[in-house]
Order: C-alpha cells, then sequence, then structure tokens
C-alpha cells in the first residue's frame, strides 16, 4: 500500500507518440489518487507538451542519439537522474535501453518495475495458424500493473483525460458552433499496413465537406504529407490544414477542441482519447485485440478490415508486416461507412 509520504517516480517511455499519449490517463489518474506523488517522464524532448498540464509531472529530455547515446551515454543519464532524488522506476517501455538503465538503478537497490509487454501473446494473435482470435490486455492494463507493483494501484475506472485547452490564435475563427462542428482527421500513419487509401479518405472528405455541417482539420507532418493536405485545403470549403502550421503544444490544444477525431491505428488517435475527444479508427492489417485501442472508446468506434475477405488479420502488431495479397486490407472499408459512423459518433455525443 502506497502512504501518505512524498514519493518521486520516475517513468520511462521512450518511442512512438502513441505509445507515450497512452500513459496519460494512467498518469493523470495516479497523480489525482495519490496527489503527494510526484513524477518525473524520462521521454524525448519532443513529447514534453502531452504532459504539460498534469499536476506534480515534469518531463526529463532523454537524448538518446546524442550525450545519452551507448552504455556510458545511460550512466551519464542514470547520474542525472539519480542525482532527482528517485524513490521508484516504473519501466513502460522495457528495451535494452531500459533494462541497462535497471542494473544501474540497483546499485541503490531502487525499485525499478518493468512492463510485461505479452510479447508471446502477441506473436500468437499474429500467427496465422492461430486457432482463435481473442482480445489481449490492454495497453492501460498493462501500465496500471507496474503501478500496482510498486504499491500504487489504479483502476481502468480512476484513469482521467486531460481538459480541454484554449484554441491556438491562428485557429480561434475556427471555433464550432451548432451550425458547424469542428471535426479532425488524420490520414496518415507511419506504415502503409495501417494507412487508409488516400483516394478513399478523400471521398471521406468530399461527402463531409458537402454537408455543410462540419469544420474539418486536416493533420499530418513531413513536406509530403503537408502538401497533400493542402491540396484538400484549397480543393473544399469547409476544409482546413493545420499541418506544418503549429507547434506541437498548439497542435493538441487544436485536438481537444474537436468533436471528434478519425484516425488510423495511430499516435493521433491517442492524442485525441487523451483529451476524451471522440475517436473514430480505420484498421488494416492490425487489430484492436492487441491491445492499442484509443483510451475510452466504445469498440463500435473502430472500423476494420474485412476478415472474411482477409482471414489472416492481423498480420501484424505494428502495421510494417503483411503477406503477398494484403496490400489493400483497408479499401474493404468503404467511405460511407466512415462517414455514417463519424455522424453517428458525433450526433450520439453533442
Amino acid at each position: 500500500m502506497a502512504n501518505n509520504n512524498p514519493v518521486h517516480i520516475l517513468v520511462i517511455r521512450l518511442s512512438a507518440m502513441g505509445d507515450v499519449a497512452m500513459t496519460v490517463p494512467v498518469i493523470l489518474g495516479i497523480c489525482k489518487k495519490y496527489p503527494s506523488v510526484k513524477i518525473t517522464v524520462l521521454t524525448k524532448t519532443f513529447m514534453g507538451p502531452i504532459f504539460s498540464d498534469i499536476p506534480n509531472v515534469s518531463v526529463f529530455n532523454a537524448d538518446v542519439k546524442g550525450k545519452h547515446k551507448g552504455i556510458l551515454g545511460l550512466w551519464k543519464l542514470y547520474k542525472e537522474l539519480a542525482n532527482l532524488q528517485i524513490h521508484m522506476v516504473a519501466d513502460l517501455h522495457h528495451v535494452l535501453r531500459s533494462s541497462i538503465l535497471k542494473k544501474f538503478f540497483k546499485l541503490r537497490a531502487i525499485p525499478f518495475i518493468q512492463i510485461d509487454k505479452g510479447r508471446d501473446e502477441k506473436k500468437k494473435l499474429i500467427d496465422p495458424k492461430r486457432v482463435k482470435l481473442e482480445p489481449l490486455k490492454s495497453t492501460f492494463k498493462r501500465y496500471s500493473e507496474v503501478f500496482e507493483k510498486l504499491g500504487y494501484t489504479i483502476s481502468v475506472n480512476e484513469m482521467v483525460v486531460l481538459s480541454k485547452k484554449s484554441l491556438p490564435k491562428d485557429f480561434v475563427h475556427l471555433k464550432d458552433n451548432q451550425e458547424q462542428l469542428l471535426v479532425g482527421i488524420a490520414p496518415f500513419a507511419a506504415f502503409k499496413g495501417k494507412m487508409y487509401p488516400l483516394n478513399l479518405m478523400k471521398e471521406v472528405v468530399n461527402e463531409l465537406n458537402n454537408t455543410n455541417k462540419y469544420k474539418i482539420i486536416l493533420f499530418g507532418g513531413g513536406q509530403q504529407e503537408v502538401e497533400i493536405l493542402s491540396t484538400w485545403d484549397n480543393q473544399f470549403n469547409n476544409v482546413f490544414s493545420a499541418a506544418g502550421k503549429l507547434s506541437f503544444s498548439a497542435e493538441l490544444s487544436l485536438i481537444s477542441n474537436l468533436r471528434l477525431m478519425l484516425a488510423m491505428d495511430s499516435g493521433n488517435a491517442h492524442l485525441a482519447a487523451m483529451f476524451g475527444v471522440p475517436t473514430v479508427t480505420l484498421w488494416g492489417v492490425t487489430h484492436p485485440y492487441a491491445g492499442f485501442s484509443p483510451f475510452g472508446q466504445s469498440k463500435d468506434n473502430a472500423l476494420l478490415a474485412d476478415r472474411v475477405q482477409y482471414p489472416l488479420i492481423p498480420t501484424s502488431i505494428y502495421g510494417n508486416k503483411f503477406p503477398a495479397g494484403y496490400e489493400n486490407v483497408m479499401s474493404t472499408i468503404q467511405p460511407t461507412k466512415v462517414v455514417q459512423k463519424i455522424i453517428e459518433v458525433i450526433n450520439n455525443n453533442v
């Protein structure tokens, strides 16, 4: 059992933006339930704004490609972290880098609990010879188990989402009203196996645009994505691209004001969900059963590729692997079905 004495917990979660965003409901819930707890999140510099509004939480930047690279760099990182008077460590990443840090923290007998990622279970989930397809433990549950082993229990019902923020100055004119609600669309993903075909997504945008009931905000990053979304911005009168126009912090503020986010099995879905924004997700060769569904969303908000036509789905946990003939699985999700689901979810939450 946790006591009332101030305790400083180091939380390790590097890697992908979506994985980092998924820590928010858990960490925010811990801070609410145990107000004397102080948390430092070890993550990449870019991720800092994700935690900026959580009380008693600070971010320590891991420069894993610079001064914290390699064994000597990790030793330097450990020494810097030790100076923060860490009492215990919640490793929500559990990779080689964090396992090396674990050995260093053991020198001071500091409790260090690592997440059970369920690697064997996930291998069985994507095994084409599997007998049954059954849901695995959610990532939120896996995160909470780490804190529980440190003495800080947190149930899914005790997890909390972030509050809505003020609209960025350049987007104040897009504040929604009863005539036009703010809808976000993030059409890109890190891997082809998770990305809805752009020609079909453009049909979704067109149908929503033609209703004149929504102001559609497009999200993306990188020069190519910015250019594609810019052309859509110019083509449709109710469409506005935010790609390449905002800092990450301002982009989060904009996302928090959405009435709905449409995204892939990707980081943007988790960024929206951490603000409690209703989120519709599209799934290709990955599957919600792997435990990466956005926080607090109905399972009905996930639109899946046709497993009758493509029975080997899921073929990958991360969307980076799929067998020959599975390149176009997401084409089985019809644009009209996506639009219908968006309208249904919005109407149920207005």
